[in-house]
């Protein structure tokens, strides 16, 4: 059930569970059995095939199709089961007497850049999960030492083996969602539907595309020689780097550290990942899994490495020899690991911020507002808006604006907001970050209202008596009338806030959707952009006209 008609409502519909399990087989027998299934219906083919019906024939040969997958799939091998007890670190007993987190420690060791240890704490509750060690420059080289031994051994193996490990892990993920979930909701604060969505369901999707099409895409490929090199052949062969490390963020704990091991691994390479300072505690439980998913597909256990800390930790990840480097963070801090890279030329994989723009034209119906509307919510308060591609400016033409703007202020009233973990209802969870990264919306949005903005609907930090400021919670927040010069339209907010921009009347649908375009490109950032109008090639030619790496 739904928190009053919002979000949430999707909990209705959604049942998780792992398959029932095949029964034993006995493999010679059964390969026998088919075989000779086989040989009689091409017997009986052969027979027939003077007179037999087109309607006979086309059901035998349907027959034939459904013996051939029932026995790919009985005589494939069989796909490991991974058991991983689920200890504290997936349900830790908190009680009233549970210490809480206070945000000063973060700060509160004099001098110190950083703190000593890495705190660990749930947002929504603000209840201490523990500590873990701040990795050292020394802890760092001997992670990448022992990924480098097992990535040694790992770069031969099969594209069987590989497909094997992949099948291992995806196994364990759909049969162990609720526990995947429920840590990566402790740790970020977000819902679990926002888990299922945003965690587990798009990791399940990238281990079967990856599964089903990764060996294709790693494949030698030919190509075409010039004149002067016509009597050789050409072709480009994918080989393994060697150890990759990935420096990933807190928005998605399980995602982030699944996503590059998929990859890596399937690519025949080992990987050190540095997690996010905010997203460390879901380790614990995490690299147990992954540990016995490599055991379990005969895999080297070093291959995944996990390293905890800060910026410290981070920079000797990047100065520690690697062989590719990727980085999913901000602008500032990606521009800091380019330059460090350089100096040794290691090449690196950059996904930095996004502040997505969402165009409606002006010839949309009231039904598609409806629809649209929808979408946009969705796209706004999933995960709290703690999205890297996600949109957070809203361009509505003149017509639709009034439409648009009292739809969706309705759904961000409705949104039910709090500590997500036992309520089903909650639509809106919290903010990872905490006090600090709400003082960052709050400032934006005051800057806006300055300027001329209206709330709609939200716009501020609980505090007293109200029960959100228990936790770390900012509320959705829809803000229109936005001006082009406010701060919130050139910074990315990365928070559940919507800012509606209205897109004035220029006399025509060209002149209207070349406005929408100067005041959408009007930005530095561009991760991916989306258009809506009732003409779907009006649509894709607006689109067309808004850069991003997805449109």
């Amino acid at each position: 059930t739904g928190g009053s008609g919002g979000l949430g409502q999707i909990h209705t519909y959604m049942r998780f569970g792992p398959p029932p399990p095949l029964p034993p087989v006995a493999t010679p027998d059964l390969a026998s059995a088919l075989a000779t299934l086989a040989a009689a219906f091409a017997d009986v083919l052969s027979a027939a095939a003077a007179d037999i019906s087109w309607q006979s024939a086309a059901a035998l040969a349907a027959s034939l199709c459904c013996v051939y997958l029932l026995g790919a799939v009985l005589l494939s091998e069989p796909t490991p089961r991974v058991d991983v007890p689920v200890d504290e670190d997936v349900e830790p007993k908190i009680d009233g007497s549970t210490a809480k987190f206070d945000a000063a420690l973060l700060t509160a060791e004099g001098a110190r850049r950083e703190p000593s240890v890495v705190y660990c704490w749930d947002p929504s509750s603000m209840d201490m999960l523990g500590t873990l060690p701040v990795a050292s420059a020394e802890d760092v080289a001997a992670a990448v030492g022992r990924a480098r031994v097992a990535q040694a051994a790992w770069a031969g193996s099969t594209w069987g083996a590989r497909r094997r490990l992949l099948r291992t892990m995806l196994r364990f993920v759909t049969e162990n969602q609720r526990a995947i979930a429920r840590v990566a909701v402790r740790e970020s604060g977000k819902t679990m539907v926002d888990a299922i969505f945003g965690e587990i369901l798009v990791t399940c999707e990238k281990l079967k595309w990856t599964i089903a099409h990764g060996e294709a895409a790693l494949r030698p490929e030919r190509r075409p020689t010039g004149t002067l090199a016509m009597t050789k052949r050409v072709k480009v062969e994918w080989r393994p780097v060697g150890v990759v490390g990935a420096i990933v963020p807190w928005n998605y704990p399980f995602h982030n550290v699944f996503n590059p091991v998929i990859s890596a691994l399937f690519a025949g390479n080992g990987i050190v990942i540095k997690v996010s300072e905010y997203a460390s505690w879901s380790t614990l439980y995490y690299g147990r899994a992954l540990r016995a998913i490599l055991a379990a597909a005969g895999a080297p256990t070093d291959l995944v490495q996990f390293v905890t800390g800060y910026g410290s930790t981070g920079a000797a990840l990047v100065g520690s020899g690697v062989d590719k480097l990727i980085f999913v963070g901000s602008p500032s801090v990606g521009g800091h690991v380019m330059r460090a890279a350089a100096a040794s030329l290691t090449p690196v994989v950059l996904e930095l911020g996004g502040k997505d723009p969402f165009v409606v034209c002006d010839d949309v119906s009231e039904a598609e507002l409806d629809r649209i509307a929808q979408v946009a919510c969705r796209g706004v308060f999933q995960n709290m808006g703690q999205n890297c591609a996600g949109p957070e400016r809203f361009f509505v033409a003149d017509a639709a604006y009034a439409g648009f703007c009292s739809r969706v202020g309705a759904i961000a009233s409705r949104l039910k907001c709090g500590p997500p973990l036992d309520d089903a209802e909650v639509d809106c969870g919290a903010i990872t970050m905490g006090r600090r990264q709400m003082g960052h919306y709050q400032a934006l949005v005051d800057d806006a209202v300055s300027k001329g903005a209206r709330l709609l609907v939200g716009g501020y930090t609980p505090s007293g008596d109200d029960p959100l400021a228990a936790g770390s919670f900012y509320p959705p927040t829809v803000i229109v009338d936005v001006p082009e010069s406010a701060d919130i339209l050139q910074t990315e907010i990365f928070g559940p806030i919507m800012c509606v921009v209205r897109v004035a009347d220029c006399g025509g649908a060209a002149a209207n959707d070349d406005e929408a375009v100067r005041l959408a490109n009007n930005c530095d950032f561009a991760l991916s952009s989306c258009a809506f109008a009732q003409s779907a090639p009006r649509a894709r030619a607006v689109a067309a006209r808004l850069p991003g790496g997805g449109v």
